[in-house]
């Protein structure tokens, strides 16, 4: 539907036919809009697909009862895509949720390693470093850390992370127009530790990578932290701050989602290709019932073409 809407704006679906035909009817499409993939963009008004076969059998199809064959096939999209989006200039990718756990079980080649699109597309684009953000009209943030138990925050949060995390939440931020964006660096730890009452991983981490990130940004950006998180959202949503770098995954996205929910975007800075994403899951509880929102696919296919402009 998100395709369907956009008629200025070239797209092609990668993935499996027969579910992509069956969609389009369930949601008014009509089919004689959709044309094979021949390399080029396709007509004006029409939807090009390219068919990965992916030896989906109709049991495989079932609406909201995923399988390990469906799991399979959702990695090898993404593949394709990622594929497909780098095989030319002024392209993007631009994705919708997968399930990871589905993926991890498929039995699909290293895919027990799939974490999430971000992890996945870093090692398969052979990019140095990815940082996952998120862009909605009044909130922009972005992670230091991204899938990882919050037990192991303490040993995997490092300088480098948050100087990645602040450093490429800047870039997106000029990319998005912002001059001289002001960024906040969160705290760990509440009230920034309390002078390290509770904790010194802000002065272990996370103000060497403030620093790091400073001398990398220069003049183009101010930084301000480690800040309460509490206080760094809360001041951004009140436009103090252009972007806050979070240090980990809720973090980030319990505000996010509670201001923005179904209109930010999840943005993979650090690619050779610009890459966006919505800001929700798979939902298999509504699948098929043709109740499922358009607008988050809508949003990131506006923000792609806006970043691929820059």
């Amino acid at each position: 539907m998100a395709a369907a809407r956009r008629r200025r704006l070239p797209c092609v679906i990668v993935g499996d036919e027969a579910t992509l035909y069956a969609a389009a009817e369930l949601v008014g499409v009509s089919v004689r809009r959709f044309v094979r993939f021949t390399g080029g963009p396709p007509p004006s008004g029409r939807i090009a697909f390219l068919q990965v076969d992916t030896g989906l059998s109709p049991r495989d199809r079932v609406p909201g009862k995923p399988t390990r064959a469906s799991g399979r096939a959702q990695l090898a999209y993404v593949n394709a895509a990622l594929d497909l989006a780098r095989g030319g200039r002024g392209r993007a990718l631009v994705t919708g949720p997968v399930s990871k756990s589905l993926i991890a079980r498929s039995g699909a080649p290293d895919a027990a390693r799939f974490l999430g699109h971000t992890e996945w597309l870093r090692d398969r684009d052979r990019a140095r470093a990815t940082v996952m953000c998120f862009a909605s009209p009044r909130l922009v943030t972005s992670l230091a850390t991204t899938h990882l138990a919050i037990s192991e925050l303490p040993r995997r949060l490092d300088a480098t992370s948050v100087s990645l995390a602040t450093y490429w939440l800047g870039r997106l931020l000029l990319a998005l127009d912002r001059q001289r964006p002001r960024l906040a660096v969160c705290s760990l730890n509440p009230h920034a530790g309390e002078t390290e009452l509770m904790g010194d991983e802000e002065r272990q981490a996370i103000l060497p990578g403030l620093r790091a990130a400073r001398r990398r940004l220069g003049a183009t950006a101010t930084i301000e932290g480690p800040i309460g998180a509490e206080t760094a959202f809360r001041k951004a949503y009140s436009g103090t701050y252009d972007g806050v770098v979070a240090m980990y995954h809720d973090q980030a996205t319990i505000p996010l989602k509670l201001v923005a929910f179904g209109s930010a975007v999840n943005v993979t800075m650090g690619l050779s290709v610009v890459r966006t994403s919505v800001d929700h899951g798979t939902a298999y509880d509504i699948a098929w019932q043709g109740t499922a929102s358009p607008n988050g696919m809508l949003a990131a296919l506006d923000l792609a073409a806006r970043l691929v402009s820059r």
